[in-house]
């Protein structure tokens, strides 16, 4: 049986993810690229993958770098996602918070800077393996990605206290 790309991609978008803006110094420019493909691999050491497209601009750039940051995006960062996947919007300013001198998204749910131990080509991906050098997170909620659209998380209704 051979498995389309298209469906293939329509069968995992059923399965919800986070947001995150994978960031990269090269000079004085940030660079960045908007990464779904994003998960935790070791707790000891601390290490996390992010899966990145050999056809995308940043790719060259993380091949390049020793380092690199993840900030997982918050519910209201939908624009910041949107820049960073290819679809300019002059309106939007970015901020940056800058940790031992690399940057990473400003008001991001969480974020890592990330030395990187290992590359993996894995078909038209490469997986980049960081292990975590800083960490820093958040109260909120996440930008979601499910099916091919943003989604938020629905606060759980709280149960009425009961004097008793």
């Amino acid at each position: 049986m051979s498995v389309s790309p298209s469906e293939f991609r329509n069968t995992l978008g059923r399965f919800a993810t986070g947001i995150t803006v994978v960031t990269v110094q090269e000079g004085e420019e940030v660079r960045g690229i908007t990464v779904n493909a994003f998960t935790s691999v070791s707790l000891e050491p601390p290490l996390i993958l992010v899966s990145i497209d050999k056809r995308a601009n940043s790719h060259a750039l993380l091949a390049q770098s020793e380092r690199y940051g993840v900030s997982i995006l918050s519910e209201h960062q939908e624009a910041m996602s949107n820049l960073f996947a290819g679809r300019p919007d002059e309106s939007i300013e970015v901020h940056y918070d800058h940790v031992d001198g690399f940057p990473l998204v400003h008001g991001a749910l969480a974020q890592l800077v990330c030395k990187k131990v290992e590359a993996h080509e894995a078909g038209d991906h490469t997986l980049y393996i960081g292990e975590v050098e800083h960490l820093n997170y958040g109260d909120g909620e996440p930008l979601l990605y499910f099916g091919g659209r943003y989604g938020r998380l629905e606060a759980p209704a709280r149960e009425p206290i009961l004097d008793g």
